[in-house]
């Protein structure tokens, strides 16, 4: 009699884009990989539980692990690609690396649902962890940015979807899953707004009120952030999957991007993340660093449902 195969079902990478996420990022205290473990193997219950009650709200989580605690809390060797974020220091702008073993990206149409699971899934931790980062989101009107812009407008679509942000039969173990990297922007919105609106979109590549893209720049200019992120090889265009969110206290002058990417491939993101900091060519960076400082960076992997729930 043949093995019977069960069918791997990815987390939500690909949720709708919702009104308000939370991006919570954790490291795991010593002698507490256990609790960890029943936490992330029960995270769909926990979602069902909270969003059961507004199931319109469309509540999701995604949950990431950082390589530090991978073979511990998993038993398994580490998917193909994962490691430490790696610092990409340019010469006047530094993509840095921050701790972080956890990731979990809570989305929904309400605030109240992402706060409810974020709140049941600490006190389910205890004092099993610290608290890395702790960012809440909103939409802003039309899907921009604090910057003015739409945000994302580049994601894949269809069956492009799952081809860019899950892992195939290339590492056939993790199929299912995704690799996953964030990083907290703070803009320096009154120095963006000095700049004309002109100047914004040169930054950026796009027109400002339509979306439409730009032309680029001539080869071996300072090209656009559009440009930038866009990477290509012999194979034709990576496209990677984001989800970022603006966030912001007006009256701390706090002002941000949380940037969220989801790939097949680790190596597009960091690509696209050297050629930003770095430049290409090098010297010339990406032109929206410069009112847009990094603050943290993480990698995570996003093993499918499947896996995580075998944790249990």
């Amino acid at each position: 009699m043949s093995e019977r195969r069960v069918p791997i079902a990815p987390q939500q990478v690909d949720a709708p884009l919702t009104r308000s996420a939370i991006f919570l990022v954790v490291t795991v205290y010593d002698g507490s990989i256990d609790v960890a473990r029943d936490v992330v193997s029960g995270i769909e219950d926990l979602v069902k539980t909270v969003g059961f009650r507004h199931l319109d709200a469309r509540l999701s989580c995604t949950v990431g692990i950082g390589s530090r605690i991978w073979g511990e809390l998993t038993g398994h060797p580490l998917p193909s690609e994962l490691h430490p974020f790696p610092e990409v220091a340019g010469t006047t702008h530094t993509a840095v690396s921050t701790p972080g073993d956890l990731l979990f990206h809570i989305r929904a149409d309400r605030q109240d649902l992402c706060f409810e699971l974020e709140r049941l899934l600490l006190d389910g931790f205890g004092d099993s962890v610290r608290i890395e980062d702790e960012v809440s989101g909103f939409r802003y009107f039309d899907a921009r940015d604090l910057l003015g812009f739409v945000d994302g407008t580049a994601n894949p679509v269809g069956p492009a979807l799952a081809d860019a942000t899950l892992v195939g039969a290339e590492d056939s173990a993790f199929a299912g899953g995704s690799y996953v990297v964030v990083q907290k922007y703070l803009h320096d919105l009154p120095g963006w707004q000095t700049l004309s609106t002109e100047q914004q979109e040169a930054v950026i590549g796009r027109r400002k009120a339509d979306n439409v893209e730009l032309d680029d720049a001539a080869a071996g200019t300072q090209l656009a952030h559009k440009s930038l992120a866009t990477i290509v090889d012999d194979e034709g265009e990576h496209d990677i999957l984001r989800d970022n969110m603006p966030f912001g206290q007006p009256g701390a002058g706090e002002f941000g991007t949380y940037f969220i990417g989801y790939s097949r491939r680790l190596w597009v993101i960091e690509r696209m993340l050297e050629r930003m900091f770095i430049g290409d060519p090098p010297g010339l960076h990406d032109r929206i660093l410069d009112f847009s400082r990094a603050h943290t960076g993480t990698t995570f992997f996003a093993p499918s449902a499947t896996f995580l729930g075998s944790l249990g």
